[in-house]
């Protein structure tokens, strides 16, 4: 069984876990890699999310040799055969003990910030990684949770190797596994995008997870004229039930509100609970000069006139997306000193076009780049030292201008996803 990508894992993993509904279960992701693969568990269920962070206890010289693992709240649980046969000191064991409890600490506030742990006294929890090989990080977790009070404790990945799942089973009441290849040899060798998740993407699901479930589909685009300043510019407005937040997005030279690459970014906000705003910034009588897209304190201009329509049709947080040349209107807008603007996002963008402006803009702003695009990059780069705001440069590897390399536009939807998710 070949995955497309974790996504896809998690939805066909949701369906194998359908009978433990009833349950009201937890469901806990393995961070990084289990959270993306945990979320669509969780949402199909209608089960809340949260990560399992346990940390190893290596025996001091031979690390490989685990001799326990700790949890959150204080959960310890060791092998005490393993720690007679080590000859290690009781010192040397608190030594390794004190120090993964410090990264254990660490690893909770990054990924779960503010957010309380979720009580599994009594609970069925469910316990979701991204692929098992030797079992060992997946057995320490379901021991932790054991330990915090899980009464049922179910393992549930989309592919293990066969001997791994053999194993874990006297560690858990159920193994859930969906593929278990007697040629196993690499967990990644069973997904077509197995890319790094990183941890951005994992404290974004764990938020969004938080704000409540996803509705079950998708919400229709509304065809709307935006009022910019007396001049009506079509566009597509979406709004989930519930968003929290609306992102305008902010075209590129040569393009409108039917970018397939602004809509594909468009889509994976929406599915986050966000709403979306495309628009033509120029009348098809204006897209024929092709002065007009380097306009770009015109352009600035009406993006601040629709960001006003926007907000008395919506009293909601508003952020940007910009793409070239609307990366820089959507800086020169968010630099005006009445913007309330939440964040910024710029891809592939042209932020020194916004030059003067870039000091004053205050909005969280994220510069995203491929890595081959790179007179755009060193643009990006001169730009970044201009800023006084928040912000990050990310470059996608190997991608180039347009991002059309497989899997570079899903990276830019993710870092989008994360950015908006922290800062609207």
């Amino acid at each position: 069984m070949l995955f497309t990508d974790r996504a896809d894992a998690g939805e066909r993993l949701a369906e194998a876990v359908r009978h433990l509904e009833g349950e009201r279960p937890v469901v806990l992701g393995l961070p990084r890699g289990g959270v993306p693969v945990a979320f669509p568990v969780a949402r199909a269920l209608g089960a809340p999310l949260d990560v399992i962070v346990v940390r190893k206890l290596g025996v001091p010289y031979h690390r490989e040799l685990g001799f326990g693992a700790i949890g959150e709240g204080g959960v310890r649980v060791i092998s005490e055969d393993i720690v007679r046969s080590s000859r290690a000191t009781q010192e040397d064991l608190a030594a390794v003990e004190h120090a993964e409890e410090a990264e254990l600490a660490r690893q909770a506030r990054r990924f779960r910030g503010d957010r309380p742990r979720i009580p599994l006294d009594g609970r069925t929890v469910i316990v979701v990684d991204d692929g098992i090989a030797t079992g060992a990080t997946a057995a320490a977790a379901c021991q932790v949770v054991r330990a915090q009070g899980a009464a049922r404790v179910v393992l549930a990945v989309p592919v293990a190797a066969p001997d791994a799942v053999a194993r874990l089973r006297r560690e858990t009441d159920e193994v859930v596994c969906l593929s278990a290849p007697r040629a196993f040899r690499a967990v990644g060798e069973w997904y077509r995008d197995f890319s790094q998740t990183s941890d951005e993407e994992v404290v974004s699901l764990l938020a969004r997870a938080a704000a409540g479930p996803a509705p079950g589909r998708r919400p229709r685009a509304v065809a709307v004229e935006v009022d910019a300043g007396g001049l009506a510019l079509a566009g597509d407005l979406v709004l989930p039930e519930g968003a929290g937040a609306v992102v305008m997005f902010a075209h590129g030279s040569g393009s409108s509100r039917r970018s397939p690459r602004n809509r594909t970014v468009a889509a994976d906000l929406n599915r986050a609970g966000l709403g979306t705003l495309l628009f033509d910034l120029l009348t098809p009588a204006e897209e024929a000069d092709r002065a007009n897209v380097f306009a770009i304190e015109t352009l600035a201009g009406r993006l601040t006139d629709a960001t006003a329509w926007l907000r008395r049709r919506a009293a909601l947080p508003i952020g940007y997306f910009g793409a070239s040349t609307g990366a820089a209107a959507a800086l020169w807008a968010a630099s005006a000193a009445d913007a309330d603007i939440g964040a910024v996002v710029s891809r592939g963008g042209r932020p020194d076009l916004a030059g003067p402006r870039l000091a004053g803009v205050r909005a969280p702003t994220l510069l995203v780049v491929g890595g081959r695009d790179t007179t755009v990059l060193d643009l990006n780069r001169a730009a970044q030292r201009e800023l006084r705001c928040e912000n990050r440069l990310e470059v996608v590897p190997g991608a180039t201008h347009l991002f059309e390399e497989p899997g570079a536009l899903e990276e830019v939807a993710a870092l989008a996803r994360a950015w908006f998710a922290r800062h609207l």
